[in-house]
């Protein structure tokens, strides 16, 4: 058998059920959106704006992306999109902090509610009591 990659025979054309099984779950991208969800509320308690909004707009993109290969949970995600996170980046693009938090709260109810309406109430989100180890959070000066 060769080394040579050339010489092997091209891989037949993936079907649309195949490449749907190679998509994250949706507990896969849950767990990705809570990672955000943590960082992005650490962040914004350091006062790093900026990297806050990274991560709120991180948050938005899984959701939008959960949305379209789980569309039974679409339109909770849109109505949690237009009535928590848009709320949420306002505050940080103004850096109100109280505000944000009031929202961030709010927001994370919301979401162990939806946890409870799709038939998952075993899923309790909770902010970590201590912040990310793996980022630089205070804003640079």
């Amino acid at each position: 058998m060769s080394d040579d990659p050339s010489s092997e025979q091209p891989s037949p054309p993936l079907s649309l059920e195949q490449l749907a099984q190679l998509l994250p779950g949706t507990g896969e991208i849950m767990a990705s959106v809570g990672n955000a969800w943590w960082k992005c509320a650490y962040a914004a308690r350091s006062g790093n704006w900026e990297l806050a909004a990274y991560f709120a707009r991180r948050v938005r993109g899984l959701q939008r992306k959960l949305a379209q290969i789980r569309p039974k949970y679409a339109d909770d995600l849109v109505a949690f999109e237009s009535e928590h996170l848009s709320p949420l980046l306002t505050a940080l693009g103004s850096h109100n902090g109280p505000s944000f938090e009031r929202i961030y709260a709010t927001a994370t109810d919301k979401a162990n509610e939806l946890h409870v309406k799709w038939a998952k109430p075993y899923i309790r989100w909770v902010l970590p009591d201590e912040p990310p180890k793996d980022l630089e959070l205070e804003p640079e000066r």
